[in-house]
Protein backbone atom coordinates (compact mmCIF):
# COMPACT_ATOMS: atom_id res chain seq x y z
CA UNK A 1 0.00 0.00 0.00
CA UNK A 2 1.80 3.36 -1.18
CA UNK A 3 1.83 6.08 2.04
CA UNK A 4 -0.52 9.18 1.12
CA UNK A 5 -0.63 11.85 2.82
CA UNK A 6 -2.82 15.57 2.74
CA UNK A 7 -0.78 18.91 3.03
CA UNK A 8 -2.77 21.79 3.45
CA UNK A 9 -0.38 25.13 3.66
CA UNK A 10 -1.63 28.28 5.27
CA UNK A 11 -0.25 31.56 5.14
CA UNK A 12 -1.04 34.16 7.79
CA UNK A 13 -1.75 37.64 6.39
CA UNK A 14 -1.42 40.89 7.95
CA UNK A 15 -4.20 43.28 10.43
CA UNK A 16 -6.07 45.33 7.67
CA UNK A 17 -9.63 44.28 8.00
CA UNK A 18 -9.59 42.94 4.20
CA UNK A 19 -6.35 40.78 5.29
CA UNK A 20 -8.33 38.94 8.44
CA UNK A 21 -11.52 38.41 6.01
CA UNK A 22 -9.22 36.39 3.99
CA UNK A 23 -7.29 34.67 6.87
CA UNK A 24 -10.80 34.08 8.72
CA UNK A 25 -12.18 32.64 5.59
CA UNK A 26 -9.69 30.11 4.47
CA UNK A 27 -9.69 28.67 7.51
CA UNK A 28 -13.23 27.87 7.28
CA UNK A 29 -12.59 26.69 4.13
CA UNK A 30 -9.98 24.21 5.19
CA UNK A 31 -11.72 23.31 8.13
CA UNK A 32 -14.92 21.79 5.51
CA UNK A 33 -11.67 20.22 3.93
CA UNK A 34 -10.70 18.20 6.08
CA UNK A 35 -13.83 16.99 6.69
CA UNK A 36 -14.39 15.59 3.03
CA UNK A 37 -10.63 13.99 3.75
CA UNK A 38 -11.50 12.19 6.37
CA UNK A 39 -14.97 11.26 4.63
CA UNK A 40 -12.88 10.00 1.64
CA UNK A 41 -10.63 8.00 4.31
CA UNK A 42 -7.53 10.14 4.40
CA UNK A 43 -5.88 9.46 7.63
CA UNK A 44 -3.09 11.75 7.23
CA UNK A 45 -3.59 15.26 6.77
CA UNK A 46 -1.10 17.58 7.98
CA UNK A 47 -1.61 21.50 8.51
CA UNK A 48 1.37 23.44 8.17
CA UNK A 49 1.03 27.07 9.25
CA UNK A 50 3.20 29.68 11.57
CA UNK A 51 -0.07 31.12 12.56
CA UNK A 52 -0.97 29.80 16.41
CA UNK A 53 -4.45 30.81 16.54
CA UNK A 54 -5.81 28.98 13.27
CA UNK A 55 -3.16 25.69 14.60
CA UNK A 56 -5.52 26.05 17.36
CA UNK A 57 -8.63 25.48 15.80
CA UNK A 58 -7.65 23.11 13.47
CA UNK A 59 -5.92 21.74 16.12
CA UNK A 60 -9.77 19.74 16.86
CA UNK A 61 -10.08 18.38 13.91
CA UNK A 62 -7.60 15.13 14.08
CA UNK A 63 -4.89 17.35 12.01
CA UNK A 64 -1.20 16.95 12.59
CA UNK A 65 0.06 20.41 13.01
CA UNK A 66 2.97 21.16 11.80
CA UNK A 67 4.28 24.98 12.71
CA UNK A 68 6.83 26.99 11.23
CA UNK A 69 8.88 30.11 12.69
CA UNK A 70 7.10 33.31 11.62
CA UNK A 71 10.17 35.14 11.29
CA UNK A 72 12.17 33.53 8.23
CA UNK A 73 10.38 33.84 4.73
CA UNK A 74 7.87 30.81 3.88
CA UNK A 75 8.78 28.30 1.06
CA UNK A 76 6.15 26.17 -0.64
CA UNK A 77 9.12 23.66 -2.09
CA UNK A 78 11.38 22.98 0.98
CA UNK A 79 8.29 22.88 3.34
CA UNK A 80 6.96 20.21 1.09
CA UNK A 81 10.31 18.53 0.64
CA UNK A 82 10.05 18.72 4.16
CA UNK A 83 7.23 16.68 4.81
CA UNK A 84 7.91 14.36 2.05
CA UNK A 85 10.92 13.29 3.27
CA UNK A 86 10.29 12.97 7.16
CA UNK A 87 6.64 10.71 6.74
CA UNK A 88 8.51 8.91 3.57
CA UNK A 89 5.63 10.03 1.09
CA UNK A 90 4.69 7.75 -2.37
CA UNK A 91 2.10 10.75 -3.13
CA UNK A 92 0.43 13.66 -1.44
CA UNK A 93 -2.00 15.59 -2.14
CA UNK A 94 -1.27 19.58 -1.56
CA UNK A 95 -3.94 22.13 -0.99
CA UNK A 96 -3.63 26.20 -0.48
CA UNK A 97 -6.09 26.41 2.40
CA UNK A 98 -8.08 28.63 0.04
CA UNK A 99 -8.61 26.05 -2.06
CA UNK A 100 -10.87 22.86 -2.68
CA UNK A 101 -13.72 24.05 0.10
CA UNK A 102 -16.02 22.93 -2.71
CA UNK A 103 -14.68 19.51 -3.40
CA UNK A 104 -17.24 16.31 -2.72
CA UNK A 105 -15.86 13.71 -1.17
CA UNK A 106 -16.03 11.48 -4.20
CA UNK A 107 -14.04 14.14 -6.01
CA UNK A 108 -11.29 14.41 -2.62
CA UNK A 109 -11.70 10.10 -3.52
CA UNK A 110 -10.56 10.47 -6.60
CA UNK A 111 -7.34 13.03 -6.04
CA UNK A 112 -6.75 10.25 -3.38
CA UNK A 113 -6.89 7.50 -5.80
CA UNK A 114 -4.81 9.20 -8.20
CA UNK A 115 -1.82 9.95 -5.65
CA UNK A 116 -1.82 6.10 -4.95
CA UNK A 117 -1.02 5.25 -8.68
CA UNK A 118 2.12 3.61 -9.34
CA UNK A 119 3.60 5.21 -12.09
CA UNK A 120 4.44 9.00 -11.05
CA UNK A 121 2.44 12.11 -11.98
CA UNK A 122 0.83 14.92 -10.92
CA UNK A 123 -2.64 16.16 -11.09
CA UNK A 124 -3.94 19.94 -10.95
CA UNK A 125 -6.44 22.27 -10.85
CA UNK A 126 -4.63 24.68 -12.40
CA UNK A 127 -1.64 23.69 -14.78
CA UNK A 128 -1.11 27.06 -15.31
CA UNK A 129 -1.21 28.52 -11.16
CA UNK A 130 -1.48 25.76 -9.02
CA UNK A 131 -3.71 26.12 -5.98
CA UNK A 132 -4.10 21.77 -5.14
CA UNK A 133 -2.81 19.19 -6.52
CA UNK A 134 -2.49 15.54 -6.18
CA UNK A 135 1.33 14.02 -6.94
CA UNK A 136 1.90 10.29 -7.65
CA UNK A 137 6.05 9.47 -6.87
CA UNK A 138 6.68 11.90 -4.22
CA UNK A 139 9.76 10.88 -3.56
CA UNK A 140 11.13 11.86 -6.91
CA UNK A 141 10.44 15.72 -5.72
CA UNK A 142 13.27 15.43 -3.16
CA UNK A 143 16.06 15.83 -5.18
CA UNK A 144 14.32 18.69 -7.24
CA UNK A 145 14.29 22.52 -7.00
CA UNK A 146 10.91 23.03 -5.87
CA UNK A 147 9.47 26.76 -6.40
CA UNK A 148 8.87 29.22 -3.79
CA UNK A 149 5.12 29.68 -4.47
CA UNK A 150 2.85 27.15 -5.63
CA UNK A 151 1.77 28.83 -8.56
CA UNK A 152 4.49 27.39 -10.84
CA UNK A 153 4.28 23.69 -9.64
CA UNK A 154 2.99 22.39 -12.76
CA UNK A 155 5.78 23.84 -15.38
CA UNK A 156 8.02 23.00 -12.53
CA UNK A 157 7.20 19.32 -12.62
CA UNK A 158 6.15 19.00 -16.43
CA UNK A 159 10.20 19.65 -16.31
CA UNK A 160 11.01 16.80 -14.10
CA UNK A 161 9.38 14.83 -16.24
CA UNK A 162 6.60 14.41 -14.53
CA UNK A 163 3.15 13.49 -16.73
CA UNK A 164 0.89 16.22 -15.76
CA UNK A 165 -2.94 16.09 -16.12
CA UNK A 166 -5.70 18.50 -15.51
CA UNK A 167 -9.00 18.48 -13.40
CA UNK A 168 -12.11 19.72 -15.41
CA UNK A 169 -12.67 23.57 -14.89
CA UNK A 170 -15.81 23.66 -12.69
CA UNK A 171 -16.55 25.73 -9.57
CA UNK A 172 -14.73 22.95 -7.28
CA UNK A 173 -12.10 23.38 -8.90
CA UNK A 174 -11.39 26.57 -10.08
CA UNK A 175 -12.70 28.50 -7.05
CA UNK A 176 -9.65 29.69 -4.40
CA UNK A 177 -10.53 31.87 -1.36
CA UNK A 178 -7.07 34.60 -2.93
CA UNK A 179 -8.83 37.80 -1.83
CA UNK A 180 -12.44 39.34 -0.30
CA UNK A 181 -14.04 39.81 -3.20
CA UNK A 182 -14.03 35.32 -3.39
CA UNK A 183 -15.93 35.45 -0.28
CA UNK A 184 -18.34 37.97 -1.17
CA UNK A 185 -19.31 35.92 -4.42
CA UNK A 186 -19.83 32.58 -2.09
CA UNK A 187 -21.67 34.18 0.07
CA UNK A 188 -24.12 35.70 -2.70
CA UNK A 189 -24.27 32.40 -4.17
CA UNK A 190 -24.84 30.82 -1.09
CA UNK A 191 -21.72 28.08 -1.55
CA UNK A 192 -19.63 26.65 0.82
CA UNK A 193 -19.37 23.56 3.64
CA UNK A 194 -20.79 23.64 7.09
CA UNK A 195 -18.24 26.04 8.47
CA UNK A 196 -17.80 28.19 5.51
CA UNK A 197 -21.88 29.51 5.74
CA UNK A 198 -21.21 29.67 9.46
CA UNK A 199 -18.58 31.86 9.26
CA UNK A 200 -20.52 34.03 5.96
CA UNK A 201 -23.70 33.99 8.59
CA UNK A 202 -21.75 35.60 11.02
CA UNK A 203 -19.70 38.52 9.16
CA UNK A 204 -22.87 39.38 7.00
CA UNK A 205 -20.99 40.86 3.68
CA UNK A 206 -22.28 42.48 1.83
CA UNK A 207 -20.89 44.25 -1.42
CA UNK A 208 -22.75 47.99 -3.15
CA UNK A 209 -22.22 46.12 -7.08
CA UNK A 210 -22.49 42.39 -6.47
CA UNK A 211 -26.59 42.36 -6.73
CA UNK A 212 -26.61 45.19 -9.63
CA UNK A 213 -23.96 43.23 -11.31
CA UNK A 214 -25.79 40.01 -10.86
CA UNK A 215 -28.94 41.45 -12.38
CA UNK A 216 -27.17 42.47 -15.64
CA UNK A 217 -25.90 38.77 -16.36
CA UNK A 218 -29.64 37.55 -16.76
CA UNK A 219 -30.74 40.73 -18.96
CA UNK A 220 -30.19 39.49 -22.46
CA UNK A 221 -30.08 43.32 -23.45
CA UNK A 222 -27.00 44.00 -21.16
CA UNK A 223 -23.49 44.00 -21.58
CA UNK A 224 -20.86 42.86 -19.67
CA UNK A 225 -17.30 43.35 -20.07
CA UNK A 226 -14.54 41.33 -18.36
CA UNK A 227 -10.63 41.72 -18.32
CA UNK A 228 -7.89 40.20 -16.60
CA UNK A 229 -6.20 37.02 -16.36
CA UNK A 230 -9.06 34.86 -17.85
CA UNK A 231 -8.96 30.88 -19.42
CA UNK A 232 -10.98 31.00 -22.51
CA UNK A 233 -12.57 28.17 -21.51
CA UNK A 234 -14.13 29.76 -18.19
CA UNK A 235 -15.30 32.58 -20.67
CA UNK A 236 -16.50 30.08 -22.64
CA UNK A 237 -18.34 28.15 -20.19
CA UNK A 238 -19.41 31.96 -18.48
CA UNK A 239 -21.04 33.04 -22.02
CA UNK A 240 -23.31 29.80 -22.45
CA UNK A 241 -25.06 30.15 -18.69
CA UNK A 242 -25.56 33.58 -18.62
CA UNK A 243 -27.90 36.11 -20.63
CA UNK A 244 -26.19 39.06 -21.37
CA UNK A 245 -23.44 39.41 -23.81
CA UNK A 246 -20.12 39.56 -23.06
CA UNK A 247 -16.99 41.42 -24.47
CA UNK A 248 -13.42 41.65 -22.88
CA UNK A 249 -9.55 41.66 -23.05
CA UNK A 250 -8.10 38.30 -22.17
CA UNK A 251 -3.99 39.54 -20.29
CA UNK A 252 -1.42 39.15 -17.86
CA UNK A 253 -1.99 35.00 -18.01
CA UNK A 254 0.87 33.48 -16.28
CA UNK A 255 1.78 36.61 -14.27
CA UNK A 256 2.80 34.76 -11.62
CA UNK A 257 3.46 31.39 -12.24
CA UNK A 258 5.74 32.61 -15.07
CA UNK A 259 6.20 36.07 -14.85
CA UNK A 260 8.43 37.87 -17.45
CA UNK A 261 6.59 40.86 -16.65
CA UNK A 262 6.26 42.36 -20.67
CA UNK A 263 3.85 45.78 -20.61
CA UNK A 264 -0.09 44.81 -21.28
CA UNK A 265 -1.50 46.53 -23.68
CA UNK A 266 -4.53 47.57 -21.11
CA UNK A 267 -1.92 48.95 -18.65
CA UNK A 268 -0.22 51.04 -21.15
CA UNK A 269 -3.61 52.06 -22.77
CA UNK A 270 -4.76 52.95 -19.11
CA UNK A 271 -1.53 55.17 -18.14
CA UNK A 272 -1.88 57.12 -21.81
CA UNK A 273 -6.08 57.94 -20.93
CA UNK A 274 -6.06 58.09 -17.43
CA UNK A 275 -8.08 56.56 -15.22
CA UNK A 276 -11.09 58.81 -14.96
CA UNK A 277 -11.82 58.41 -19.10
CA UNK A 278 -10.96 54.93 -19.02
CA UNK A 279 -14.25 54.38 -16.75
CA UNK A 280 -16.19 56.77 -18.67
CA UNK A 281 -15.13 55.17 -21.76
CA UNK A 282 -16.31 51.83 -20.07
CA UNK A 283 -19.34 53.23 -18.69
CA UNK A 284 -20.41 53.91 -22.20
CA UNK A 285 -19.66 50.93 -23.61
CA UNK A 286 -20.77 48.50 -21.59
CA UNK A 287 -23.70 48.17 -18.85
CA UNK A 288 -21.46 46.01 -15.99
CA UNK A 289 -17.97 45.09 -16.05
CA UNK A 290 -15.89 42.50 -14.06
CA UNK A 291 -11.84 43.79 -13.70
CA UNK A 292 -9.07 41.76 -12.60
CA UNK A 293 -7.19 44.27 -10.94
CA UNK A 294 -4.00 42.82 -10.35
CA UNK A 295 -2.09 42.58 -13.96
CA UNK A 296 -4.20 45.89 -14.83
CA UNK A 297 -2.25 47.82 -12.21
CA UNK A 298 0.95 46.21 -11.41
CA UNK A 299 4.04 48.01 -11.65
CA UNK A 300 6.92 46.06 -13.51
CA UNK A 301 5.27 43.46 -12.38
CA UNK A 302 5.32 44.49 -8.58
CA UNK A 303 1.98 44.70 -6.38
CA UNK A 304 1.27 46.68 -3.28
CA UNK A 305 0.95 45.30 -0.17
CA UNK A 306 -2.16 43.00 0.13
CA UNK A 307 -4.28 45.39 2.17
CA UNK A 308 -3.98 48.05 -0.57
CA UNK A 309 -5.31 45.47 -2.98
CA UNK A 310 -7.73 44.04 -0.28
CA UNK A 311 -9.09 47.73 0.38
CA UNK A 312 -9.44 47.79 -3.41
CA UNK A 313 -11.90 44.98 -3.84
CA UNK A 314 -13.82 46.10 -0.76
CA UNK A 315 -14.75 49.37 -2.39
CA UNK A 316 -12.75 51.34 0.67
CA UNK A 317 -10.18 53.71 -1.35
CA UNK A 318 -9.80 55.58 2.06
CA UNK A 319 -7.63 52.71 3.15
CA UNK A 320 -5.20 52.69 0.21
CA UNK A 321 -1.45 54.02 0.70
CA UNK A 322 -0.87 53.27 -2.70
CA UNK A 323 -1.98 56.44 -5.09
CA UNK A 324 -2.99 54.26 -7.80
CA UNK A 325 -4.78 51.72 -6.36
CA UNK A 326 -6.55 54.73 -4.38
CA UNK A 327 -7.98 56.56 -7.48
CA UNK A 328 -8.71 53.10 -9.64
CA UNK A 329 -10.39 52.34 -6.85
CA UNK A 330 -12.56 55.54 -6.06
CA UNK A 331 -13.26 55.96 -10.13
CA UNK A 332 -15.07 52.27 -10.02
CA UNK A 333 -16.82 53.01 -6.92
CA UNK A 334 -18.31 56.42 -8.98
CA UNK A 335 -18.61 54.43 -12.23
CA UNK A 336 -22.19 54.96 -13.45
CA UNK A 337 -22.34 50.76 -14.06
CA UNK A 338 -21.66 48.02 -11.45
CA UNK A 339 -18.03 47.03 -11.58
CA UNK A 340 -16.98 44.35 -9.36
CA UNK A 341 -12.86 44.08 -8.48
CA UNK A 342 -10.76 41.17 -7.41
CA UNK A 343 -7.68 38.88 -8.29
CA UNK A 344 -7.27 35.98 -10.67
CA UNK A 345 -9.34 34.13 -8.80
CA UNK A 346 -12.61 36.42 -9.66
CA UNK A 347 -12.05 35.77 -13.09
CA UNK A 348 -11.53 31.86 -12.82
CA UNK A 349 -13.93 30.11 -9.97
CA UNK A 350 -15.86 33.30 -9.64
CA UNK A 351 -17.02 33.59 -12.85
CA UNK A 352 -18.66 30.09 -12.23
CA UNK A 353 -19.80 31.09 -9.12
CA UNK A 354 -21.61 34.20 -10.57
CA UNK A 355 -23.05 31.76 -13.25
CA UNK A 356 -24.85 30.27 -10.91
CA UNK A 357 -26.13 32.74 -8.44
CA UNK A 358 -27.46 34.82 -11.35
CA UNK A 359 -29.98 32.25 -11.95
CA UNK A 360 -31.37 31.94 -7.76
CA UNK A 361 -34.25 33.62 -7.84
CA UNK A 362 -35.62 32.72 -11.78
CA UNK A 363 -38.05 29.74 -12.52
CA UNK A 364 -36.91 29.45 -15.79
CA UNK A 365 -33.43 30.08 -17.27
CA UNK A 366 -33.49 31.95 -20.84
CA UNK A 367 -30.48 30.05 -22.82
CA UNK A 368 -29.11 32.04 -25.79
CA UNK A 369 -27.08 28.97 -27.23
CA UNK A 370 -29.18 26.26 -28.94
CA UNK A 371 -27.52 22.50 -28.69
CA UNK A 372 -25.34 22.31 -31.57
CA UNK A 373 -26.00 19.28 -34.00
CA UNK A 374 -23.77 16.54 -34.58
CA UNK A 375 -24.40 16.18 -39.00
CA UNK A 376 -23.58 12.02 -38.72
CA UNK A 377 -25.82 11.21 -36.53
CA UNK A 378 -28.49 13.13 -37.10
CA UNK A 379 -31.24 12.20 -40.32
CA UNK A 380 -31.14 13.89 -43.43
Amino acid sequence: MKKVAAVIMHAPLGESMGERLVEQGREASSRDLVTMLHRAGMERIFFITCDKEVACQLSRTEVRLLSLAKEEPFHFGKSLKQIIDKERLDGLLYFGSGSGGLLTTDRVAGLISFAQRAKRGALFNNFYSCDFAAIAGAKDLLGAALPQIDNSLGFVLSDLGFPCFALPCEVATQFDIDTPTDLLLLAAAEKGGEAMRAFLEEQRLAHPTIPPLIKRLVDRSAHLYLIGRINPATWAHFEREVACRTSGLIEGRGMRAYPKHEGILLQETLQEMGIHRFFKLLSRLADAAIIDTRPLLSKGGALPPAADRFASDLFRPELIDDSLWREFTREAKAASIPILLGGHSLVSGGLYLLAEACWKDHDLRRRLHPETIDWKKEPS
